[in-house]
């Protein structure tokens, strides 16, 4: 009886851990869509500049 209870604890817990690292994602998703282009415009400066030396 206890051992199944247990069981169902711990299956419940990686349940929680995986719906924090799916959080975790699609925020991570987000901010990276919204700072795409500014990441991607700042590495184009900086290999413009490298190929200029």
């Amino acid at each position: 009886m206890l051992r199944s209870f247990f069981a169902k604890e711990e299956g419940q817990g990686l349940v929680e851990y995986a719906l924090i690292l799916v959080l975790i994602s699609i925020v991570v998703i987000v901010i990276m869509r919204a700072l795409g282009e500014q990441v991607g415009a700042t590495f184009e400066e900086v290999t413009t500049e490298l190929e200029a030396r």
